[in-house]
Order: structure tokens, then sequence, then C-alpha cells
């Protein structure tokens, strides 16, 4: 007996035996699958008393590094007893032959997970401590140390920007898809641009975002860090100026605020924001435009991967071939902060 979703079946009885393995409960799990996601499948999963969620890696060619499951279940451990809440992971299989790719389940949280920036159907003064709480979120993630929860080895700390530039720069070239010229003007500008080295590492969690987030049922603060599949030892920046990327970007651009009358709903000015993140979080240099243009490169990059499991059939998704222009369009907001960063320049002489 298998359940079909898009191009990932999971064999139910083989997954039941896998549980049985670990935990007494018995008879089949009941699946539904999380939309949503361009990344990794995701299922809901009943299993007697347990509420539980699955995440898998696609299957089908990925790209070398992608869809880390591994590192996820790890990082989740790592921060199970931190101030930063994520939910409890229970076991890795990393044998592809259980069903058909490596997984790792995890127990849910009750919440509220919003796809937008919006935040809709809440009031004006919950939007606005939800963003504040994010940020703060942030700040406690990035003021933990890495060697103090056994992450010493999660990444190498030191020329964050640079390594991943070139690495994100490298999967960009590796694509099958056309060449973007906004993407193609990044690859040299970012390298070019690059602020020294400060030295300043963090666990950074690679897509902190508000669809990555999961709040309390009716209190406007954050149960849950969802979604560590991209997270590394890096530079709190990074994850800052991906935090950002709702303020330079549509609706129509994974969920962002340009064109809504998004300060008339509650939700503070972007340096509001990023002061509530530095108020909570260890002395950091403030963020910059090159901190906001190589989150969206990072970001267009990452739907150019989409754009090519799409073609290749082995997206995630049935809504990867419409995400796939979402590359472009981020590497074109990425471009618009340079040209407003070297307007506002030219102004200053």
């Amino acid at each position: 007996m298998t359940t079909q979703t898009d191009n990932h079946a999971l064999d139910i009885a083989a997954l039941a035996a896998w549980l049985a393995a670990r935990s007494p409960a018995s008879g089949l799990p009941v699946l539904h699958r999380i939309g949503g996601g361009q990344s990794n499948p995701t299922w809901f999963v009943d299993w007697g008393d347990a509420r539980l969620v699955l995440r898998m890696k696609p299957h089908g060619p990925i790209l070398p590094g992608a869809h880390a499951i591994e590192r996820e279940f790890r990082v989740l451990r790592a921060l199970q007893d931190s101030d930063v809440p994520v939910p409890k992971a229970l076991w890795l299989e990393e044998d592809a032959a259980v069903l058909g790719a490596p997984f790792y389940v995890m127990e849910r949280l009750e919440g509220r997970v919003f796809d937008n920036a919006a935040l809709p159907d809440v009031s004006a003064s919950e939007r606005h401590e939800m963003y504040l709480d994010m940020a703060r979120t942030l700040a406690r993630l990035h003021a933990l140390r890495p060697e103090a929860l056994g992450l010493a080895d999660y990444g190498r700390p030191g020329n964050y920007f640079a390594r991943q530039i070139t690495r994100w720069s490298g999967q960009y070239a590796a694509s099958t898809g056309p060449r973007i010229a906004d993407l193609d003007r990044l690859v040299e500008w970012l390298p070019a641009n690059m602020p020294a080295d400060d030295g300043a590492v963090s666990i950074a969690h690679g897509d902190f975002r508000i669809g990555n987030l999961m709040f309390h049922p009716t209190e406007p603060r954050v149960i849950g860090v969802l979604d560590w599949e991209l997270s590394t030892l890096g530079h709190p920046l990074a994850d800052l100026g991906f935090c950002v990327i709702p303020w330079h970007s549509a609706p129509d651009e994974y969920g962002g605020l340009l064109g809504t009358d998004w300060r008339g709903a509650g939700i503070p000015e972007r340096a509001a924001f990023e002061a509530e993140y530095h108020a909570h979080a260890l002395p950091t240099a403030p963020l910059a435009p090159f901190h906001v243009a190589f989150a969206l490169f990072r970001f267009a990059v990452i739907f150019v991967g989409i754009a090519d499991r799409a073609r290749s059939g082995s997206a995630a998704s049935s809504e990867a071939a419409d995400l796939a222009p979402l590359a472009e369009r981020f590497a074109h907001r990425a471009i618009e902060v340079i040209d407003a960063a070297l307007k506002s320049e030219g102004a200053a002489q």
C-alpha cells in the first residue's frame, strides 16, 4: 500500500514497520502531505496517539549539498534544550532503501504557519508583535555558541560570504536552465563589493523567514523554527539580510510586502525590525546593502534549482514550474538594492 503525491510515493506498510521498531503503537499510520514547500517533501503522520512530521529528501537528481536533512536533524537535536524553539527531532533514517530516500521524523507542533509576510487574519497590534518576536528569535539563535551545543564542526568559521558566493555561483553555473542577466551581474558584483571579514560566527539558519516559523495558536510569539536544511556556521548578517527580503519583494514574489499597505497593517519599518534584532543580539555590525543583495542572490539561485527540478520532473511541488520565474525576479530585486545604494552614495557626495 502506498500514498502518492506529485512524484513521491510512500510505502505505508514499510513506514509502519519502521515506526513499530521505534515506538509502541501498531497498525498503519495515517499520512497527510503538507503543501507549500518547494524542497523536502513533508507529511503529517498520525501513528497511534503520536502526532508526527516526516521530512524526506526529494527523489531524482539534486544539486550537491542540497536537501541535507541529516544536517537538519542534527541541528534540531542540538537546539532541543536551548531558548530557540524547535520541534523535537526523534529518528533519522539515512538508508534510502526504506522509503526511497533518506528521511527523519519529528514531533508535530500545534500552532499557526503563514505562507506570506502579510500575516493575514490577525490584528495590527498582534502582527507588529509577531514581527518583533521574529527578530528576537533570530537574535537568540545567533547568540548561541556553536561549540557549547556540539556544533563546532557544523561549518567552517570565517570567510563565510566568500565561500557562500563561490558555492551559489557554482550552483548557478551548474544549472541546465537559461542564463539570467541580473544573476550574471551579481556573480561579478558581490565578490567585488564584499565587506572585510569581521570574524562574526553564529549558527545560521539559512532560510529564516515568516513561512518557516510557527507561531503560538493564540499568542504573537514564535513556538517553532522550522526547515533547517540550509543551516550552517555562518555570519549572522546573512540571516538578517535574508529576513528583510519581504520589504524588498512583492506579494507574488513569495509573499512579500511591496505594494501593500503594510504600515497600516501594523508591520514595523525595516529599520525598527533591525533595531529589535540588534537590541537582543550579540554586538553585530549594521546591515548593509551588500548583505541584502547577497540574500536575494542566494534566494534567486535556490529558485534556479527549483526550475531545474521542475524540468526534470523531480520537484517536490506541482507549483515548482510556476515558481521557477522567481529566480529572475529576485535577481532583479537584488540589482534594485544595489542601484539604490549607489544612487544614495552619489547623492551624498
